[in-house]
């Protein structure tokens, strides 16, 4: 009697202990199993290498225009009072070495314009508006690269999904009858890996392309505002 009691007892302290050490296991086994960044980008393929040198064009010409433009948003203070008191007062050449010695696109515009004072208002403001679209033009350069990435790393992305899909149903056909999960998993990682990162790629690129379009919206507004100021400026003499 006694003796069956501590078998009942002593059976289901086995299995506790069992369970315990089986529970314990699973965060060893589970650290095998992981997969740092790296490793994933390598199971992507061949795929990847363009998606890379994408991601480090899109980020390389963000930076770079990025300054570029906010540097050409900035203006002097009271530059154009100055150049209204300078055309005022009849100081044209004063007017046109502030403009030399400010290296902004609004300083190479109201140059521009001032450099045909004594032409009809006309020939002034065409010089003027020649001058703001070739200033907005060189703003917008590798602008457009931006949007071509934010469209084709999609795209890629899926052509790495397809090329991975093909890769596992060949593997699936060679097995025959030998079908593992491990024989197909080299197919479907570069299937789902490419995809994540195509995905990435486009949406950071779009996001950037988006940012620099409307920096770039507000510097042409600017300019228009300076080339107003600035003919309503050369009206002024003359009331």
């Amino acid at each position: 009697m006694i003796t069956g009691m501590l078998l009942q007892i002593t059976q289901p302290a086995g299995v506790l202990a069992d369970t315990l050490s089986a529970t314990a296991l699973q965060p060893a086994e589970a650290g095998h199993i992981s997969l740092s960044i790296w490793e994933l980008t390598l199971r992507g393929g061949w795929i990847m290498i363009p998606l890379a040198l994408m991601s480090v064009l899109a980020v390389y010409i963000f930076i770079e225009r990025y300054i570029v433009i906010n540097r050409a948003s900035k203006e002097e203070n009271n530059f154009m009072n100055n150049i209204r008191d300078f055309i005022h007062n009849g100081r044209i050449d004063s007017a046109m070495s502030l403009c030399k010695n400010n290296q902004s696109p609004i300083a190479r515009m109201i140059e521009k314009g001032i450099s045909r004072i004594g032409k009809p208002l006309g020939d002034i403001n065409a010089a003027i508006e020649n001058v703001g679209k070739l200033e907005v033009s060189k703003l917008e350069k590798n602008i457009a690269g931006l949007a071509t990435i934010a469209g084709s790393g999609p795209m890629i992305g899926f052509l790495g999904t397809v090329t991975g899909m093909v890769r596992a149903f060949y593997d699936m056909s060679m097995a025959g009858n030998n079908i593992d999960i491990a024989l197909l998993s080299g197919g479907i990682y570069q299937a789902m890996i490419t995809t994540v990162a195509g995905l990435i790629v486009g949406i950071i690129a779009y996001i950037c392309h988006n940012i620099l379009v409307a920096r770039v919206e507000k510097v042409v507004f600017l300019l228009e505002a300076r080339a107003t100021e600035f003919i309503d400026l050369l009206h002024e003499p003359a009331s």
